[in-house]
């Protein structure tokens, strides 16, 4: 029997999601190889990551919120303080950066998210996929739809909802990075083959010397 690519894809990311929870267990239970100082690293590492994962929940609540409202054409609350959501995504945005860059640190781009989202579990995985794609769709519809201009104020619903298609993934995308990092702290360490070499957290095969990871459920 055949398994077309959607299956052979779902399988992967099935596969992916197992060996990441047994990583997840075996780093739990003192048996997966930590880099020296790690065991201080990780609680100085939340302390410093939780702020900016409320701060990241806040604005993709209010993102949400402002978008709905939007959409019913409701006056949101504040007038023109939804827009200092623009600014927030900064403030979440830069940590986000350089965490998803130092977990992909040596990944291929193509699986840039399934290693920087590797600490998150599957449904919010799917959630912030989901949320990409509705945010394209938001955005081709905000600049092809007529009538926009006639819209007065210090925050028309257009313009609301057309922006903050863009908060929520933006904001999405730094929660869910940002909670991977918290979650899975040992995705920091470097992984490394028998012969020394540093691959991907998510890697089934060592791109140097080809040393195959699947049997070994992720352990070098």
């Amino acid at each position: 029997m055949r398994i077309g690519p959607q299956g052979q894809s779902a399988s992967y990311e099935r596969q992916t999601h197992l060996r990441f929870q047994g990583l997840a267990r075996r780093s739990k239970a003192g048996s997966q190889p930590q880099s020296p100082g790690a065991s201080q690293r990780d609680p100085l590492m939340k302390a410093i990551l939780y702020p900016f994962l409320v701060l990241a929940a806040c604005g993709l609540a209010l993102s949400i919120g402002a978008h709905c409202m939007a959409l019913a054409e409701a006056v949101i609350p504040g007038g023109k303080l939804v827009w200092g959501l623009h600014i927030g995504i900064f403030v979440v945005w830069l940590p986000a950066v350089w965490v998803s860059y130092r977990l992909t640190r040596h990944s291929n781009q193509k699986d840039f998210w399934k290693v920087a989202l590797a600490g998150c579990p599957l449904w919010m995985r799917r959630g912030l996929y989901g949320l990409f794609g509705y945010a394209a769709l938001n955005f081709i519809l905000f600049i092809t739809t007529p009538g926009r201009a006639k819209q007065t104020g210090v925050a028309p619903p257009a313009e609301v909802r057309g922006f903050s298609g863009h908060w929520m993934v933006f904001y999405g995308a730094a929660f869910a990075t940002l909670y991977s990092a918290i979650h899975a702290p040992y995705l920091f360490d470097e992984r490394r083959c028998p012969q020394g070499h540093a691959v991907s957290p998510i890697a089934r095969f060592c791109p140097e010397c080809g040393h195959e990871f699947s049997n070994e459920h992720g352990n070098a």
